[in-house]
């Protein structure tokens, strides 16, 4: 097994951000070793927490399956870079629109994950959405919302129409587009998006057999549902089991990112 390896020392860092930077170049590595990325494009973030609004996002040009804790730059609620990269790095001005529409709301989202996996990116052309198929599907059942394409999002406007249009909600499909998933922790963000993924890549093999489909009742579908969002679902643990299980599958083949 490989030996893990340490987090670069920054005395800029406080524990906590060291912490998240470790969590979040996790997430762009696992995002990598599952499938879900895109070339340069696309990006994770995590709020710091301390009183400013500031948060982590990727360098723009540089792989996801790249990325260490060190790597990541910080920007402020302007776009404006904390502290420079010494080499150069900057941030994809459409990161920065839709991840500062989320957390400049200052609710609770700490992380927010836009992607374009396959399957989740079919679904946002669909007319009826997601549907609840499954029981992946299931918790994403009234709990969804959906944001219309306005072309790539680089008008600082639009971040409100984003906001609005998610709500309350911790997952959108941005028609035409790909899909935005938030969470309390990056691994509630990352856990969700593997989910998305995963009950739209069910969809569009159901849809493509040609059959009629089988729904289950709207009864079903809530209950199922308020058992993924019931009170003791909604911690700051949600999506911790699965997310421990990736990270310890992720240390053994290259622990890399921590650096």
């Amino acid at each position: 097994m490989n030996v893990v390896a340490p987090i670069t020392k920054n005395p800029k860092w406080s524990p906590e951000e060291t912490k998240l930077r470790i969590e979040l170049a996790a997430a762009y590595r696992l995002t990598a070793m599952l499938g879900m990325d895109d070339l340069i494009y696309t990006h994770l973030s995590a709020r710091v927490p301390g009183p400013d609004l500031h948060f982590l996002l990727n360098p723009y040009g540089m792989l996801f399956s790249e990325i260490t804790a060190s790597s990541l730059i910080k920007v402020d609620q302007n776009g404006e870079m904390v502290d420079p990269s010494e080499n150069g790095w900057v941030h994809n001005p459409t990161g920065f629109v839709l991840h500062s529409a989320i957390h400049r709301s200052g609710d609770d989202r700490v992380c927010v994950f836009h992607g374009h996996p396959i399957n989740a990116m079919a679904v946002s052309c669909l007319q009826g959405g997601l549907l609840p198929l499954t029981v992946w599907s299931h918790q994403f059942y009234n709990r969804i919302s959906y944001h219309p394409y306005e072309g790539p999002p680089v008008r600082l406007d639009e971040r409100d129409r984003v906001l609005a249009n998610m709500g309350k909600t911790q997952a959108m499909l941005m028609q035409n587009h790909g899909v935005l998933t938030t969470g309390r922790t990056v691994a509630e963000a990352f856990i969700l998006m593997y989910y998305l993924e995963k009950s739209c890549e069910v969809q569009i093999k159901v849809l493509s057999a040609g059959q009629k489909l089988i729904l289950p009742s709207d009864e079903v579908c809530e209950y199922s549902a308020r058992l993924r969002y019931s009170d003791e679902q909604l911690t700051a643990d949600a999506g911790a089991l699965e997310w421990q299980a990736l990270v310890r599958k992720l240390d053994s083949i290259d622990p890399s990112y921590r650096s």
